[in-house]
C-alpha cells in the first residue's frame, strides 16, 4: 500500500515556515484555523492563556461537558523488538507474561465491576506468539461484556485488522513513536518495529479495513516536539482527507519512567504540552484527544478543560495488573487515583463522565 503521508511534500512547507509577527497577530482574530496555521499556533509568542480559553470554548461547542473514560488492559508483555525507551524491550531480563483467556476474564471482570464499558486491549509486539488470532480471541471475549473494544497492538495487515473488526473491535490506536526517521532508527534497534514505513502504512491498512475510530500520535521526548507536532498534523490531515468517514483522534504521551535507564533527549515541558493540545484542538476541531495516566494528577486536572475528550483512569500497564498478578510494567503511572476519584473530580468541574462509547 502506498502511504498517503508523503513526508517531504506534506511536511516541508510547515517545517520551513517561520511565523511573522503579523501571522501571530492573525491568530487572535481568527475564528477558524487550518493546517497552515499550525506553525504559528505552536510559536511561543502566542499567548498560552488565550490558547487555553479558545480551545476550551471550541471543545465545549463541539463536545459539550462529556468526558469518556476507558481502561487500558495489557494482554502480554512479550516483545520481539529492541527499543531504547520501552520497558517491554526484548533485552530486559524478567519473566514475560501472556494472559490466558481465563486470566483475561478475571481482568475484564474487575474493570466491568468498576463501571467501565470501554476497554483498550494492548500488547507488546510479538507477532509470532501474540498474533492476530490470539488478539481476535481476546476481542471476542471482551465484546461479550463491553460495549466498545479498542486495540493497540503491533502493526497488522489489512486482512488481519479485518479479522479483529469481525471479532468486535471498533477502534485502533497506533503511534508512530517518532516521525523523524533517523531518530526512529536510532531508537528501534532490532525487530519488525525497526521498519519505519511498515508502521506508518499500517495506519492506512486499519483505515481500509474499516475501523470506526483511529488514534494516532507520537511519543514525546524522542525528538523535537514541534517537529513531531507538524508531522503528526500533516499525517492526520492527509488521513482525514482520504478517509473522511472515520473518526480520528490523537494523544500526546510523554516518556515516563521505564524499566532500566533512559534519558529523555528532548524534554517536553508542561507548557509545551498545553500548546500541543490546544493547537490541535483549534486546527482539528472534531478530533478526539486522549490524556493518559502517564501525566500526574494535578496536571491532568488542569488539562481536562483545554481540549481533552477521553481519559484513562486507574490504569495498570502490566498483564494481569487489575486482578493482582505481579508482572513487569511497560511504564510508570503518574496518576494513580481510583475510578471513583476521577469520576468525582469530573463532576465537580461540571463534566458528565461517560463509561461507554454509544456511537
Amino acid at each position: 500500500m502506498t502511504s498517503v503521508f508523503h513526508h517531504h511534500a506534506d511536511v516541508a512547507p510547515l517545517l520551513i515556515a517561520t511565523p511573522t509577527s503579523a501571522d501571530i497577530d492573525a491568530m487572535y482574530s481568527a475564528t477558524h484555523w487550518s493546517l497552515t496555521d499550525m506553525p504559528a499556533l505552536l510559536d511561543p509568542r502566542v499567548d498560552l492563556e488565550w490558547l487555553a480559553q479558545t480551545a476550551h470554548t471550541h471543545t465545549v461547542q463541539r463536545f459539550g461537558y462529556t468526558m469518556q473514560l476507558f481502561a487500558p488492559l495489557y494482554l502480554s508483555n512479550l516483545c520481539y523488538n529492541q527499543c531504547t525507551y520501552c520497558g517491554f524491550s526484548m533485552e530486559h531480563e524478567y519473566p514475560r507474561k501472556t494472559l490466558s483467556m481465563a486470566e483475561l476474564q478475571l481482568e475484564l471482570g474487575v474493570l466491568h465491576r468498576q463501571g467501565f464499558r470501554h476497554v483498550l486491549l494492548l500488547t507488546g509486539e510479538a507477532p509470532g506468539s501474540v498474533d492476530a488470532d490470539y488478539i481476535a480471541e481476546a476481542v471476542r471475549l471482551a465484546k461479550q461484556t463491553f460495549d466498545s473494544v479498542g486495540v493497540e497492538v503491533q502493526p497488522l495487515s489489512q486482512p488481519e485488522y479485518a479479522t479483529l473488526i469481525q471479532a468486535g473491535a471498533d477502534s485502533l490506536t497506533l503511534y508512530q513513536e517518532t516521525y523523524h526517521k533517523d531518530t526512529y532508527l536510532n531508537h528501534h534497534l532490532r525487530g519488525k518495529k525497526r521498519r519505519y514505513d511498515w508502521r506508518l502504512t499500517a495506519v492506512e491498512s486499519g483505515c481500509a479495513a474499516g475501523f470506526y475510530r483511529i488514534n494516532v500520535g507520537a511519543l514525546l521526548g524522542l525528538y523535537d516536539w514541534r517537529y513531531e507536532a507538524l508531522c503528526l498534523s500533516a499525517h492526520l490531515a492527509r488521513l482525514q482527507h482520504r478517509y473522511g468517514s472515520i473518526q480520528f483522534g490523537v494523544s500526546f504521551p510523554r516518556i515516563q519512567g521505564m524499566f532500566g535507564e533512559y534519558t529523555v533527549d528532548y524534554p517536553v515541558s508542561d507548557a509545551d504540552l498545553v500548546r500541543l493540545i490546544t493547537a490541535f484542538r483549534l486546527v482539528f476541531p472534531d478530533i478526539g484527544i486522549t490524556l493518559s495516566t502517564r501525566e500526574p494528577a494535578q496536571l491532568r486536572d488542569h488539562l481536562i478543560p483545554l481540549g481533552i475528550t477521553t481519559l484513562s483512569a486507574a490504569s495498570k500497564t502490566n498483564p494481569g495488573g487489575y486482578s493482582g498478578q505481579d508482572t513487569e510494567v511497560q511504564f510508570d503511572i503518574s496518576d494513580a487515583r481510583s475510578v471513583q476519584a476521577i469520576d468525582a473530580l469530573l463532576r465537580s468541574k461540571g463534566y458528565c463522565p461517560v463509561y461507554t462509547d454509544w456511537s
